[in-house]
């Protein structure tokens, strides 16, 4: 028999979860854990921040619990059925007497928390049409001035300015520095967006940086800054790291360029391009204005062709040698009727100089009249009557005596 045996002291409930809840505390093997499981009842409080969920495996579950300010941290977002690993410490929540853990970070287990964090963003906007081809702008064909989102210190500024120059050395730039890394510089990313935005004196804008690491271009797959491109105005070029290097920035954005480089060209024309083409236009114009000239001039003759039968002139012509034919035939027929007119008055006067009592009387005949009534006969007459004798010279008065 143990004579040290004591008998069972009566404690509350509280008091015992109190006193497993230390026993919990004390053990430094709790304190520090990492507990790998698939997330399930997951509860997310958005008014106070805390995450509410449990870990299981194929044969437990432990409830969990990650408190704002820890949560806040997470550079994704937990979804049921995801499989995650969670740093924390193990200890009792006393009213229910609850074990469970408290997290204090979680990572998804075998993907990266920032690559989790992109393809859920890049998701949600995609949801939200922020990628669709139908949105996106044109770029401008001849921009007189672009503005220029990165470090003034990078080697991208150089490249984007060296290919401006050299392609369209007319272009006014604009830098707006801003840091391409690092805390604060997806906020400086996105007033300098909205900077442009609202003052809107540029024709298109280039943002973009050098390449990096996923951690370096981060800033680039901020969603503020994503909203504030797709909200712009101006056209947007992303140049973002390097040819295999995407970033929300890419996608969001009326054109992505694989390089800074690239952005500039993208962005302007060639000026040599521009002279070969002007004198390629040129020549086709040259060429064409001779077509157009020799099509109107073979025209023109034919018009001058068919105006010469139409001129009045020669009508005109025509006609006045048409009259003067006609003006010579009726002269020619007036002369003949003349003429034989002439001769029928001709032979008409003669009947009538044959006829003519003047003519007869200077032949030495003489016309007698009584009370002016030419006398034809003798029995007309009676003794005594007065007659008037005409002679072709004059004439007397006579009487009749026998």
């Amino acid at each position: 028999m143990n004579n040290n045996f004591t008998a069972p002291k009566i404690i509350s409930v509280s008091m015992l979860n109190t006193y497993l809840k230390g026993i919990l505390d004390s053990d430094p093997n709790l304190q520090y854990v990492f507990v790998s499981g698939e997330i399930s009842n997951l509860i997310d409080h958005y008014a106070s921040g805390h995450i509410y969920l449990s870990l299981k495996d194929s044969k437990a579950v432990i409830k969990a619990v990650m408190f704002s300010f820890n949560a806040s941290k997470l550079r994704f977002k937990p979804q049921n059925g995801m499989k995650v690993l969670a740093r924390g410490r193990v200890s009792i929540y006393e009213p229910s007497g609850q074990y469970q853990l408290y997290i204090e970070d979680m990572q998804p287990d075998g993907v990266g928390a920032l690559t989790l964090q992109f393809e859920q963003l890049k998701e949600k906007l995609l949801k939200e049409g922020l990628f669709d081809k139908s949105r996106k702008k044109p770029l401008p064909a001849f921009p007189k001035k672009i503005a220029v989102i990165t470090s003034p210190t990078g080697a991208a500024l150089q490249d984007i300015r060296n290919i401006l120059s050299r392609r369209w050395p007319y272009i006014q730039v604009e830098l707006i520095p801003v840091l391409v890394q690092g805390e604060g510089a997806a906020s400086q990313l996105t007033n300098a967006v909205n900077f442009v935005a609202q003052n809107n004196n540029c024709d298109v804008v280039i943002i973009g940086r050098g390449g990096g690491s996923m951690e370096d271009l981060w800033a680039f797959n901020d969603e503020t800054l994503a909203r504030a491109i797709a909200a712009c105005p101006v056209p947007v070029i992303s140049a973002v790291g390097h040819e295999t290097d995407f970033t929300i920035c890419d996608f969001v954005s009326d054109m992505r360029a694989p390089t800074p480089s690239a952005a500039a060209e993208l962005a302007v024309p060639d000026r040599k391009e521009q002279s070969e083409f002007l004198l390629q236009q040129r020549q086709y114009l040259f060429s064409l204005s001779d077509r157009f000239l020799s099509k109107q001039t073979s025209q023109l003759n034919s018009f001058s062709s068919s105006l010469e039968k139409l001129d009045p002139k020669k009508d005109y012509s025509d006609k006045l040698k048409n009259i003067e034919n006609l003006t010579v035939r009726l002269k020619s027929v007036i002369d003949g009727a003349v003429s034989k007119k002439s001769k029928e008055l001709s032979e008409l006067k003669g009947s009538l100089f044959a006829l003519d009592p003047a003519s007869i009387l200077r032949r030495g005949y003489a016309v007698v009249s009584k009370d002016n009534n030419t006398v034809n006969s003798l029995k007309e007459l009676n003794k005594d009557d007065i007659v008037n004798i005409r002679f072709s010279d004059g004439s007397v008065s006579a009487k009749v005596i026998d």
